[in-house]
């Protein structure tokens, strides 16, 4: 089922995770786990440079006579119903608000989000190519670098832009995050990359330019601080 949860939504259920830790997260009631080491993806090198040079377009995922017509509400009406029952997360994003992501994303290109687990947090490292954002666990990317598999691809559809939306379509490994997770891991890179809140622009600037001076607890606080 497709997850478009709201960033004001977002804090709600952060509030309810801080009220009850001990909530089981994982598919069929199991308790989520840290992600444990997985195999590389093939080399990235020996790929086809088209593999990462073609931008992909709205058409790819959805017809776009479906919306061509339509006006921005009804686009994002559109966009819902067609990822409602889809195991993926999708977002219907304002053209300004994007335009601040993606600026944000060639001024910081990498970056790590918390994301919480049954027995503490682990960090997911966030990397933007064009138009699209993609999640690994910190611990597949220390392994591997660059051929680290994701668990999480978020791509932005620019295609609409002019009429004032971009739609964003979301993958995630069903091994790895369900999709309360993928879609918290969606939400933090919107608040910190979308908004013009000066302490986490600050922690973005340390972890990019005075990575020395950048603490991984800042996030976790950070995190707990949209549950008070």
């Amino acid at each position: 089922m497709s997850r478009r949860t709201s960033p004001e939504e977002f804090k709600i259920r952060m509030k309810e995770h801080h009220e009850k830790k001990s909530t089981k997260k994982g598919i069929s009631g199991e308790e989520r786990r840290f992600s444990s080491l997985s195999n590389p993806k093939e080399d990235i090198t020996k790929l086809p440079s088209s593999t990462f040079t073609k931008q992909k377009t709205l058409n790819d995922v959805m017809k776009m006579e479906l919306i061509e017509d339509k006006n921005c509400g009804e686009i994002k009406q559109i966009w819902e119903e067609y990822h409602k029952q889809k195991e993926v997360i999708a977002a219907a994003i304002p053209s300004i608000i994007y335009d601040t992501i993606h600026s944000r994303s060639q001024q910081f290109p990498v970056f790590v989000f918390p994301l919480p687990r049954d027995k503490g947090y682990e960090y997911f490292l966030c990397q933007f190519s064009g138009h699209e954002a993609h999640f690994t666990p910190l611990i597949n990317y220390q392994a591997h670098k660059e051929n680290a598999p994701e668990c999480l691809t978020m791509t932005h559809y620019i295609d609409l832009k002019e009429k004032g939306l971009v739609l964003m379509h979301g993958e995630y490994n069903k091994d790895v995050l369900n999709g309360t997770e993928a879609q918290c891991l969606a939400n933090q890179l919107q608040l910190y990359y979308g908004q013009g809140n000066a302490k986490r622009l600050k922690l973005l600037e340390r972890f990019t330019y005075t990575p020395q001076e950048f603490k991984h607890m800042d996030l976790i606080a950070e995190l707990e601080c949209l549950s008070l």
